[in-house]
């Protein structure tokens, strides 16, 4: 039995960090305090008739940034997966704190940066607030656009190119099209499509559909046709059909290939969404990007860019972890 002097823990012991750890956690909140007390303190400049209504929200949204990263920093003390987390983005958020302490000084304090060509971060936020239903619109409108015009064409590509890598009189006839159309950019096609079809959206579907259709089939048809021809005997020595063949066998190790060929469709059909909606859509943010310019209104321009970004990066996020969930057996090296 344990003497009188033995002591008995009561709880899990405390695991110390590291004192630079600790500043490398703490290093994000100091940047975007001192962004704030840089806000508060120097007085904006006036440029002509040009009024933030929102900047001091702004002022206090940079301060709330800091205290709640100061907060991250304590809580992770306690969370490893947390700490390892904050230690890993602290980086980027303290350069993202010097951009916008920069940003903020340039253009509001200063206004070195000519107006309206540059404007504070309190413009884009006045965007957001005031002008959600229009900017909100376009997003409904490109969302829709993209996904009807990428689903589309990954499908016709995906059967287009399983039916040619399968049977070889369909790949002579197909081989021929994909070596003359599919190197011509889908944006060259944007007179004829706007002619032929009745409306700006079944265009814009079909462009965005060509423009997804030809690296969907380039790099179906490859993985099908470089399948192990010993799978197939397998399957056939077990009696199986030549549906099962092409659904159990070819397709599944041909995901690789198909999936680089969605995330290639992908990236070509974000340039076409942009310029089919400038050209001829009239809806969606490649639409509203023109507007803005068109009125010289450049932050609703750069808060329309900004959406973008994130909207393609989320869609390109959620094709990585659809991979990563198919192709379990192959875990990617490459992370989004």
């Amino acid at each position: 039995m344990p003497n009188a002097t033995t002591s008995i823990p009561t709880g899990p012991p405390f695991r110390s960090i590291a004192p630079g750890a600790m500043a490398r956690m703490l290093l994000p909140a100091v940047a975007w305090g001192l962004v704030a007390v840089l806000a508060f303190a120097l007085p904006d400049r006036a440029q002509g008739f040009v009024v933030h209504p929102y900047a001091r929200l702004t002022h206090w949204l940079y301060a709330g940034m800091a205290g709640f990263l100061f907060l991250i920093a304590l809580v992770s003390r306690y969370l490893p997966a947390l700490r390892a987390k904050a230690c890993y983005w602290a980086p980027w958020v303290t350069v993202l704190a010097v951009f916008t302490g920069l940003w903020e000084l340039l253009t509001a304090k200063l206004g070195i940066l000519p107006i309206p060509f540059f404007q504070p971060p309190s413009a884009l936020l006045e965007v957001y607030l005031d002008d959600w239903p229009r900017l909100g619109a376009s997003l409904l409108s490109s969302c829709r656009l993209l996904a009807a015009g990428f689903f589309c064409g990954a499908l016709a590509g995906f059967v287009t190119g399983v039916a040619a890598g399968w049977m070889r009189s369909v790949g002579y006839w197909v081989h021929p099209v994909l070596r003359f159309i599919g190197p011509l950019p889908s944006t060259a096609l944007l007179p004829m499509a706007f002619y032929f079809f009745p409306s700006g959206f079944s265009a814009g579907v079909f462009l965005i559909a060509m423009a997804t259709w030809f690296p969907m089939t380039v790099l179906t048809w490859s993985g099908i046709s470089s399948v192990d021809p010993a799978y197939y005997d397998v399957a056939r020595t077990m009696g199986a059909s030549e549906w099962f063949l092409i659904c159990r066998v070819a397709v599944p190790a041909a995901l690789p290939s198909v999936f680089v060929g969605l995330f290639m469709g992908l990236g070509a059909s974000f340039a076409v969404l942009v310029a089919a909606e400038m050209m001829g859509v009239k809806s969606g943010l490649g639409w509203y990007l023109q507007w803005a310019q068109g009125w010289g209104a450049y932050n609703n321009m750069y808060a329309a860019l900004i959406v973008m970004a994130l909207l393609f990066s989320s869609l390109i996020t959620l094709l990585f972890a659809i991979r990563d969930r198919v192709l379990t057996w192959q875990p990617g090296e490459v992370q989004w």
